[in-house]
């Protein structure tokens, strides 16, 4: 019937994924063995950073483009594990959320202690309109809520990007923030207040 044959596909494309994982070429090895001989547990990086979780690992053997169905499901999964704020509060305070943007410290092997971690969101994104120095891989978050507007459902959706982008885009290079610790809820909710407030400079 028409349920076995969803599930026939779902379990083939399982499979597929599986073998895609679980296929390293002479040349991926050698790579990871290179990587775990010349680095070095170090303040708080640690040897645990070179271990990839089966998500990244399915979407580093597939390119990125890993069988539609498994994708699909994993995509919700991530989606489900979001944990949005318990107060139903997206917005914190722009000003905060700009420092946090621009701020690049955190995660390395001489960072830690009291200090809270940045997002370093310049190295990927255009921020606001004065910026001269910002990186490409993302797309430019200039005017983001001015375009977008700042209703309810848009700040959800901001506040879950931020926290685990690969929810929405299950290969993303975007970090996740949330997801990782690297952030904090009240980090997470100034930022998308930085990107949504109409009277923070990106939507200026």
């Amino acid at each position: 019937n028409a349920m076995k044959k969803i599930q026939t596909t779902i379990f083939g494309a399982a499979a597929l994924a599986i073998a895609l994982v679980a296929h390293a070429g002479d040349d991926r090895d050698k790579a990871v063995a290179m990587m775990k001989r010349d680095f070095h547990a170090k303040g708080i990086a640690g040897m645990d950073r070179l271990n990839e979780d089966g998500l990244q690992a399915l979407c580093n053997r597939s390119r990125n483009m890993p069988p539609k169905a498994v994708g699909e499901r994993l995509q919700q999964d991530q989606l489900t594990a979001i944990k949005y704020p318990a107060d139903g509060k997206f917005l914190g305070d722009w000003k905060s959320g700009e420092r946090i943007a621009q701020n690049g410290r955190g995660m390395t092997w001489s960072d830690g202690g009291p200090g809270a971690n940045g997002g370093s969101c310049y190295n990927c994104h255009r921020i606001g309109p004065n910026e001269t120095s910002f990186g490409s891989i993302g797309n430019s978050l200039h005017q983001y809520g001015k375009t977008r507007g700042n209703s309810p459902q848009i700040q959800k959706y901001v506040y879950g990007k931020i926290y685990n982008a690969k929810a929405f885009n299950l290969c993303s290079n975007m970090p996740r923030f949330g997801h990782s610790g690297t952030l904090t809820e009240q980090q997470i909710k100034d930022l998308v207040a930085l990107l949504l407030d109409p009277d923070s400079p990106v939507n200026k």
